[in-house]
């Protein structure tokens, strides 16, 4: 960015797995910023399917087949804010599929903006075809056999049913 100071936005998620949604967002993110850095977090209450560093592999590869330069796939298990601050980030990310979300992540916003008032939060809207994918759900339909193509790339299908026919249950992590 000539003259100016590079606009960093991060956006933060489990990605347990990666969705064409979540895709979707980082194509469309990463056009708003100079580097959009994908913040892969830790969050044990979600019940992982897969860990910290298989979730950043996949989303690397993911971000590869995208063909996008931009992006940047960082580990964090800390505060967001926190992380946001120590990665030069003015922006925050976020995806929006429903009403639902959006209640969630404006109480989000507010206390983000109180720890941080100069890091904005932009919302995208999921593409209309990709509003109902969820990470949890995909995971629940390959559980019962059900197909997920729709909702995943090919080869994050593969690893969740890789991961299904290893373990025999989603809670067995």
């Amino acid at each position: 960015m000539a003259g100016g100071k590079e606009r960093v936005g991060v956006y933060p998620g489990t990605f347990d797995p990666i969705t064409l949604g979540h895709a979707d967002i980082i194509r469309r993110g990463a056009k708003l910023v100079d580097r959009l850095i994908i913040g892969v977090t830790t969050n044990i209450s979600k019940n992982p399917m897969f860990s910290a560093e298989e979730r950043m592999a996949m989303v690397r590869r993911e971000v590869d087949a995208l063909g996008i330069d931009n992006v940047e796939v960082v580990g964090f298990n800390a505060l967001l804010m926190r992380f946001a601050e120590k990665q030069g980030a003015s922006v925050i990310v976020r995806g929006l599929r429903a009403v639902a979300d959006f209640e969630y992540e404006y109480q989000m916003a507010g206390m983000n903006q109180q720890l941080n008032a100069r890091i904005e939060t932009i919302f995208l809207m999921a593409d209309v075809s990709l509003q109902p994918i969820a990470s949890k759900l995909v995971k629940e339909i390959a559980l019962f056999g059900g197909e997920i193509s729709n909702f995943v790339s090919a080869t994050v299908r593969d690893d969740v049913l890789a991961r299904i026919e290893q373990t025999g249950r989603l809670g067995e992590y």
